[in-house]
């Protein structure tokens, strides 16, 4: 056991000495959920848009003011006649044109309805469809305040209720995704480097005569990432709650079980790639290039899993990534208990299992 923390305390002084290990441990996690949770969103605010108002009333008056003062919306430009709602497009100035007809308000008052034509810049698809869903919820919104007193024939009131996520916040879907990208690749790049490092340094033939059995190296290489890892997860929950203002619904112990316990994966997944390579350039490869691409397609937090192919799905379970990110929304943003995330809890053990053991018998292999 001295021998032990004696290494432990070896790989401890090399991480420290090494000042760009040292920010790329500490510092990239709290950059990079910072620039995803403020950038990575599909949420769309304070969006450009031009109005056209033929009628000028009382009623186009009214709605424009809550456009402007809706937190989605910016009035950039007030249009005189219809050929400028092209120009503007052309421009990229704005992202969506609001057109009133002439008789808003009279239509309205007097036959009941009236029209609106939204006019969106579908060269993105998924911003087009946002905004135009905003404007129309707050013409719906509008509507049923005039028409409170009214009773009108055959009306269908619907009511919508959004759980765990009442205002639609980005970040409680991608703070959960960019943890469990974060945490894998960070601590699978540093780990996978120890081994061969050890090799293109001429120090294996050290470990070669050591009296230390080939596990115990192995998880001693493992033990200052984790404790590194350990507190990235609390600078993370940190930013999460207090800057992006992401709540943790349930057990914050279970969250930081669950997230150890991902942590141990994603090191045993580093020291497996780093026993099984040549250099240390192979191993920055598979760990950043072969893991990037999964991670961040395969895990559910950019693309829906259920609406990719057969294939691509049955992939996306030998992807970490998924289960944790799974984990964490349901423990973090739903208040889940173990009792409704234990066979991805499992899921992760297996794993951790397997790519130790894995990682052990080719360390094993490569001492012979």
């Amino acid at each position: 056991m001295k021998q032990f923390f004696a290494f432990v305390k070896k790989e401890f002084f090399h991480i420290w000495r090494d000042k760009q290990t040292m920010f790329i441990l500490l510092g990239m996690p709290v950059v990079q959920i910072v620039i995803f949770g403020f950038a990575l969103t599909n949420e769309v605010k304070n969006a450009n848009i031009a109005v056209l108002d033929y009628s000028k009333d009382a009623a186009t008056t009214s709605l424009i003011s809550e456009f402007n003062a809706s937190r989605y919306f910016d009035v950039e430009k007030n249009l005189v006649n219809y050929g400028q709602v092209g120009k503007e497009f052309k421009k990229g100035k704005i992202k969506l044109a609001i057109i009133f007809p002439p008789n808003f308000n009279e239509d309205l008052q007097h036959f009941n309805k009236a029209q609106v034509q939204l006019i969106a810049d579908a060269s993105d698809p998924n911003v087009a469809n946002t905004l135009t869903g905003y404007a129309s919820a707050i013409i719906i919104d509008y509507q049923n305040r005039i028409t409170s007193n009214r009773k009108l024939p055959y009306t269908i009131n619907t009511e919508m209720r959004m759980l765990y996520n009442p205002q639609l916040k980005g970040a409680f879907n991608f703070v959960p995704g960019v943890m469990a990208m974060v945490l894998l690749l960070v601590c699978t790049m540093m780990t996978a480097i120890t081994i061969v490092k050890e090799k293109e340094m001429g120090t294996m033939e050290i470990i070669l005569v050591s009296p230390m059995r080939p596990q115990i190296v192995v998880i001693a290489k493992a033990v200052p990432y984790l404790l590194l890892s350990v507190i990235n997860i609390i600078s993370i929950l940190l930013l999460s709650v207090y800057a992006l203002e992401v709540p943790i619904n349930g057990s914050i112990f279970l969250l930081f079980f669950e997230s150890i316990l991902f942590i141990l994966v994603s090191l045993s997944l580093g020291l497996l790639i780093s026993a099984g390579v040549a250099s240390q350039q192979t191993a920055m490869f598979i760990s950043l290039v072969a893991l990037f691409l999964p991670t961040l397609m395969l895990s559910g937090f950019m693309f829906p899993i259920e609406n990719m192919p057969l294939p691509l799905r049955t992939m996306s379970n030998i992807v970490p990534a998924k289960w944790y990110y799974s984990i964490v929304k349901s423990v973090m943003i739903k208040g889940l208990g173990i009792k409704d995330i234990w066979k991805e809890t499992l899921i992760l053990f297996g794993m951790m299992i397997f790519f130790l053991t894995m990682a052990i018998k080719k360390f094993k292999i490569r001492l012979a």
